[in-house]
């Protein structure tokens, strides 16, 4: 761990054009969220003295830890140039992951996700979307044209990204497979198409839609799509959780119940309310005034991974910084509008907030990516 830190004493030292782009913002900003992660993982695990002192919330430190310590700054260390080269060999190790999931992954939840490892639960889905950010990357940044892509030259990143697409829908994990396709969408729209090929895609989703609410999606898939439109018509079945969460939220009002005050949460009416609706935890807690100020976070953290793509010099870099930026803000964004009710429940984690061990250091793993190019970006090689 020392010669970890000196050798990023001496990288600042040694080129002090690193500290000089180092994000500051961006790292204080993630920093604060985790801060308020941890607090009220804490809160939301506050249900009995063995849950405080062993189960989650020391875990959720562990990782904060491991992550502050170690994988972010390796990732500065190291920089991202390296990952150009080895984007195809990540993704051979994404898919043999997947693949290993469905046959050997522990079942939890009614779905096969993880991998049991012994001490720790690991998630490959996860580190996956970190995987196709790199291969998409390496190939956009070496077909990039003014007059946007084609349909040919997007047939091929629309193959690799469909294959783990498949393998996460077979645990099942829709809202995981959703979040590939958009993240790649938006990359795909960042590095600028052709207007008829857009035209063609959009076309082709349109009449897709249909066959997969038919013969794709299962029947509590259908149950939450349904509930999301018609919010009451199972109280006590697919509707309870988002109305317990609607509860949480507004009973918070303007300034909260208090740290730890939250009845939804004592009283456990709210489900899963260490991971996918901390957030309503928080506003519970909190009020209107404690979540704009997440909020304010989130947005400041957002521009400042922004900033660093638009400014980096590099098309490899942008896109990658693009890229991952695409993927905490959507996560941020599908899981807020699930739990305030304006998007189906699909099962996603709130980035640095909600409980989860593959999930913190996947996102602090695409901070350090993210800080390593803020580092480099005046390097037009990388």
């Amino acid at each position: 761990m020392a010669g970890l830190f000196q050798n990023i004493v001496k990288v600042f030292i040694h080129n002090k054009r690193f500290g000089r782009h180092f994000s500051y913002v961006l790292f204080l900003s993630v920093l604060t969220i985790s801060i308020i992660g941890a607090v009220f993982v804490y809160s939301a695990s506050n249900l009995s003295k063995e849950t405080i002192f062993y189960g989650f919330f020391l875990k959720q430190i562990t990782w904060y830890l491991i992550s502050f310590l170690i994988i972010i700054p390796t990732c500065m260390i190291f920089g991202y140039e390296g990952l150009k080269n080895k984007a195809y060999l990540f993704y051979i190790i994404v898919i043999l992951s997947l693949i290993a999931v469905l046959f050997f992954g522990k079942f939890a939840g009614g779905s096969k996700r993880w991998i049991n490892l012994g001490i720790v639960n690991f998630q490959p889905s996860e580190f996956a979307k970190i995987g196709i950010i790199i291969l998409l990357a390496n190939i956009y940044s070496e077909s990039l044209s003014e007059k946007g892509l084609s349909f040919a030259e997007l047939i091929k990143p629309m193959v690799l990204v469909f294959v783990p697409v498949v393998l996460v829908l077979e645990q099942p994990d829709l809202g995981t497979a959703l979040l590939f396709i958009i993240i790649a969408a938006s990359m795909t729209f960042f590095v600028k198409i052709k207007k008829k090929t857009f035209l063609l895609l959009l076309f082709w989703c349109c009449c897709l839609l249909p066959f997969l609410w038919y013969f794709f999606l299962e029947d509590y898939q259908k149950a939450r799509v349904l509930t999301f439109l018609f919010p009451n018509r199972d109280p006590l079945g697919s509707s309870y959780q988002i109305i317990q969460s609607k509860i949480a939220i507004g009973s918070g009002m303007l300034t909260g119940k208090g740290f730890l005050n939250g009845t939804q949460k004592a009283l456990s009416f709210l489900p899963e309310q260490h991971t996918d609706f901390i957030w309503s935890v928080i506003a519970e807690e909190t009020g209107f005034l404690g979540t704009s100020f997440v909020l304010l976070c989130f947005i400041t953290f957002f521009g400042a991974g922004l900033d660093i793509s638009y400014n980096c010099q590099d098309d490899f870099g942008a896109i990658l910084a693009f890229g991952l930026v695409s993927m905490l803000f959507w996560q941020f964004f599908i899981n807020v509008c699930m739990v305030i009710g304006l998007m189906p429940i699909v099962g996603m984690a709130l980035p640095f907030l909600s409980y989860g061990g593959s999930s913190v250091i996947t996102n602090m793993l695409a901070v350090g990516i993210l800080l390593s190019i803020s580092m480099r970006r005046f390097d037009k090689a990388g």
